[in-house]
């Protein structure tokens, strides 16, 4: 996509959303079914995931580990928007391989060491870019890629979460 058919796009979507703040405020939904094995199927609008547990909590490895699926939306969120950034600063990137690494300490999972925290200690996102781009654009590039990009701002600075529990028979989830 070229940089002026990226903005016919977003040009119209950009003004609505300033004359109307409200219409850029949308509520996005992820619904999961448990399923056997100790798996949760998510239904990602594309296919069925099987979430189950990684090997190194008793999982055999057939099924996604939600972990990895998280640092997977990562990449996915920076490589769409380091595309669109791109597009719109008119860098050509010719390749570009993104890549994001998390540390855990399954200890803290499993309940093993109550001192150890459960989930990601560290997460780290690495781009690989094949352009020639100066030094200057390529920095800002990934200022605006980091600045832009939703999944890592919401790993950057969490939302306030709330949990809640309803009865099946009250739920709209489907049969």
């Amino acid at each position: 996509m070229k940089a002026d058919e990226l903005r016919a796009i977003q040009t119209p979507l950009k003004e609505r959303y300033r004359q109307v703040p409200g219409a850029a405020s949308i509520t996005l939904r992820a619904q999961g079914r448990l399923g056997e094995n100790v798996t949760c199927n998510i239904e990602t609008g594309k296919a069925l995931v099987a979430a189950g547990l990684h090997p190194a909590t008793g999982g055999n490895g057939t099924s996604a580990c939600s972990g990895d699926m998280l640092l997977e939306a990562l990449v996915a969120c920076a490589g769409v928007t380091l595309n669109a950034v791109a597009t719109s600063l008119g860098i050509v990137l010719r390749d570009a391989v993104l890549v994001a690494e998390g540390d855990l300490d399954f200890r803290g999972t499993l309940g093993v060491a109550k001192d150890v925290p459960v989930g990601f200690r560290d997460i780290r996102l690495r781009f690989s870019l094949d352009t020639d781009a100066s030094d200057e654009q390529l920095a800002n590039l990934l200022r605006l890629t980091e600045r832009y990009c939703v999944v890592y701002q919401t790993l950057a600075h969490p939302p306030k979460l709330a949990v809640s529990r309803q009865s099946m028979k009250d739920s709209n989830a489907p049969n």
